[in-house]
């Protein structure tokens, strides 16, 4: 079963008042950081498996944030020791599943409450009444992987505005490595020959086994034969890569 997911933002307004700006937050400009430890009410707090508090400062005075699904957007006052979050707060709409949905509702609010925020070269730590959220530059906690040689396997299928989640996605892997590209779709393997260029990687016509495939294995194979195709702009972010073209892409993680 295919669960899709709009991708498109959904501008929601918070309760801060606050003028924003850079403020005495150029220190932050420019950063992602990643969370460590969180205690809440002098306890610590778990996170759902595989996520973290993620929080990214612009350089032209924006911050956004995600905690395991959506990810959320506005402007940022750094000013006075404390994040003060704009009026107008831009997020994506994806259905978040279990302790994911409540996620985005408390990170939300953590952030509305003006948490006080300190800079220790590149861990930032920031508190509010009850809530301390240990974070680390992503540089540090999670550096970019290697497009060549890493096993990508596939976690999202992205056309239009809408993101697919599947059983079987996991199954779906590739390699890059110079000129050659080698994968399964999760029924048959494949290889074949790929162009490369900055931010970009060209894929011509691959060759595949003739296993048969039924089902949704049959239908993850022709998501992926093509997503695979063409001109494609990629971004590797931790160990995350992102294939894109003009009317969608896929999403892969690598297996640390």
């Amino acid at each position: 079963m295919i669960v899709l997911a709009s991708t498109g933002l959904l501008l929601l307004l918070s309760a801060c008042g606050n003028d924003v700006g850079t403020g005495g937050g150029a220190s932050l400009a420019g950063r992602t950081f990643l969370s460590t430890s969180i205690t809440e009410n002098g306890k610590p707090r778990p996170l759902a498996a595989k996520t973290k508090v993620r929080l990214q400062f612009t350089t032209n005075g924006r911050i956004s944030w995600n905690a395991g699904c959506n990810s959320s957007d506005t402007t940022v006052s750094t000013s006075d020791g404390r994040l003060s979050l704009g009026k107008e707060i831009a997020s994506t709409a994806m259905g978040c599943m279990g302790p994911l949905q409540g996620q985005d509702s408390w990170i939300g609010g953590v952030l509305l409450a003006k948490p006080a925020w300190k800079l220790d070269g590149d861990k930032l730590v920031l508190s509010t009444e009850n809530t301390t959220i240990s974070l680390l530059d992503k540089e540090t906690a999670e550096p970019d992987l290697a497009l060549d040689g890493t096993k990508w396997n596939l976690t999202t299928v992205v056309t239009g505005e809408a993101a697919s989640h599947q059983a079987g996605f996991e199954k779906v892997w590739l390699t890059l490595n110079g000129e050659r590209v080698t994968g399964s779709t999760g029924c048959n393997e494949f290889q074949g020959m790929v162009a490369r260029a900055t931010g970009k990687v060209t894929f011509g016509e691959l060759a595949t086994t003739r296993r048969a495939c039924a089902g949704d294995a049959a239908t993850v194979e022709s998501l992926v034969l093509k997503g695979l195709k063409g001109d494609l702009t990629y971004q590797i972010d931790g160990s995350t890569l992102q294939l894109r073209s003009s009317d969608g892409g896929l999403d892969f993680t690598a297996r640390r």
